[in-house]
Formats: C-alpha cells, structure tokens, sequence
C-alpha cells in the first residue's frame, strides 16, 4: 500500500468525495489587465499572455493593469473559448477578454485542483463561452486537504524531473548539431 492509498484509507474511508470546479474555484474577468498596445519587445518585462497553446505573446513596457501572481499567490489563467489553461506564478497582463484568472477558495490545495482539471475531458467544439455553463460545472474527485496535498506534491515532483529531463534534451540536440558540424564540414 502507498502513501496515497494510506491517506485515502486513513482520511475516506467512506470513499472520497466529489465537488463542482464552481464549489473549489473563484474566477475574475481579465478586463483591467489587457494590454493596451500589440507592440511587443523581449526586452519589455512584463509578459502578456494568453490560456491558449502559445502561451507567452510577447513583453510589454505597461506598468499599469498588471495582475500581481507569485509562488505564493499563483492563478490559473483559463480560456472561455478553447477550455486551455496555464498555471501562472509570475506578474503578467493578457491580450484578450476571453479567459478567466480562477483562484481558490478556502481550505483547498490550489495545485491539487489545476491536476485535476488536467484529467477533466472535455473538447470544446463551438465558439462560445465554456467556463460558467459548462466547466466550472464539473465534478472533480475532492479528498481531504491532506491527500490533495499529497497527490500535488508527487505530480509538482514530476514536473520538475520531466523539466530536467526537457532541458537535458535541448542539450543534448544542440550538442549532436556541433557534432555534426565538425564532423560533417560543408565545402
């Protein structure tokens, strides 16, 4: 028996509890954080930034309408067209009004619930608004603060060895490409 499975004996032993996405997460709308200008430079600082698969657009130089997100206090940025969402704990502005920030409500393990909407399967297939109609809707397994602890500390772990090892990849192709440079010189 695992750690998990001690927990969940320990902790529901009844069997867990399900709750709606609405019932974990609070949501604001992203209005006073769109960027002003498209004009974007690597040298701004500030990060704008969208639900979707791109993720960062590009830097700004706005000062004003940042949302202020750090390892302390991070959000979810979700796309009410696409359902796509990025773990954010940095400070950053977005480009456009269709995404929610969602954060937690009381006593649950924000992680935890960005994990789980991960395993939610959904496939938006019509252009409209998805989060208060349709996902916030959705039932996430919710077992006690200590399991929901538990299970984000294993899969946040993880997280970081598959970021090693990405890195680890990087490394190495640029390292064949020099190889094969020095090995297969061009006339």
């Amino acid at each position: 028996m695992n750690k998990i499975d001690e927990l969940i004996k320990e902790f529901c032993p009844n069997d867990i509890e399900y709750k709606k996405l609405e019932d974990c997460l609070d949501y604001e709308q992203p209005t006073k954080y769109i960027v002003k200008s498209t004009q974007y430079d690597n040298s701004y600082k500030t990060p704008v930034l969208t639900a979707g698969q791109s993720f960062i657009l590009g830097y700004t130089n706005e000062t004003y309408g940042v949302y202020k997100a750090d390892i302390k206090n991070p959000v979810i940025i979700f796309d009410d067209f696409t359902t796509g969402f990025h773990w954010v704990d940095f400070d950053f502005k977005v480009k456009s009004s269709a995404m929610k920030m969602l954060k937690p409500k009381d006593n649950i393990c924000f992680k935890y619930i960005f994990y789980a909407m991960s395993c939610i399967e959904f496939q938006a297939t019509s252009h409209k608004r998805h989060w208060i109609s349709i996902y916030s809707q959705f039932e996430i397994p919710f077992p006690p603060i200590e399991i929901q602890q538990k299970i984000a500390e294993i899969l946040s772990t993880q997280d970081k060895v598959i970021e090693l090892l990405e890195k680890r990849l990087e490394q190495e192709k640029l390292k064949k490409k020099a190889l094969m440079r020095l090995m297969l010189p061009k006339k």
